[in-house]
């Protein structure tokens, strides 16, 4: 009986984990698409991102990340990557 409710919590825990990592990929496809339709139209830009850059040429990347992760609730690995975009945006 116990093998089969392991069995159970690991398969629901496999299911959940597929589920999340499709769902972050479509995240990151309809962010990948907002920022297209931000640059080619005149939607301003999230006063956020010039935080950011200020804080990247003052050479205050940690800041930085943490700054992104606080507002929009990345992971490290997210707000880093999110702030080296920036940097080679420049």
């Amino acid at each position: 009986m116990e093998y089969i409710l392991i069995l159970l919590t690991a398969l629901i825990i496999i299911n959940l984990s597929a589920k999340v990592n499709k769902l972050e990929g479509r995240m990151k496809k309809m962010q990948y698409t907002l920022d297209h339709v931000t640059k080619h139209s005149e939607i301003p830009e999230n006063p956020l991102i010039e935080e950011l850059r200020k804080l990247i040429e003052e050479g205050q990347d940690v800041k930085a990340i943490k700054k992104v992760r606080e507002e929009w609730g990345l992971s490290l690995i997210e707000g880093k990557g999110y702030i080296d975009k920036l940097k080679s945006e420049k």
